[in-house]
């Protein structure tokens, strides 16, 4: 059984406690998929903020995204959460991402 730390950048921790119930229950679901070597259910890959960064895609109450490297160490790093209110991610989000990107690989040269 493969169990991963989970590595929360940021302030992402708090954001997702801050979204509805339902969508932090599925959000603690596909972590925990990931957690135990599983593909969270419906993912896709962010080549926009970097090479190896996923997006978990939730649809609940909304549509909310947590985008995340798992590649680092055997470490799950969750780089930014949010809620998607366009149909395209915002590039402020893919921005912030990339920041949180990059102070993760510093932090780990």
């Amino acid at each position: 059984m493969i169990i991963r730390e989970i590595d929360f950048c940021g302030k992402t921790l708090m954001v997702i406690r801050g979204f509805p119930a339902p969508v932090k229950q599925e959000i603690g679901h596909q972590l925990d998929r990931l957690q135990n070597g599983l593909n969270p259910v419906d993912w896709k890959p962010m080549t926009t903020v970097g090479k190896g960064v996923r997006e978990i895609r939730v649809n609940e109450s909304g549509q909310y995204r947590v985008i995340y490297m798992a590649k680092i160490e055997g470490i799950i790093s969750v780089l930014h959460a949010f809620r998607k209110k366009t149909q395209k991610t915002r590039r402020q989000d893919i921005e912030f991402s990339r920041v949180a990107l990059r102070k993760l690989l510093n932090r780990k040269a």
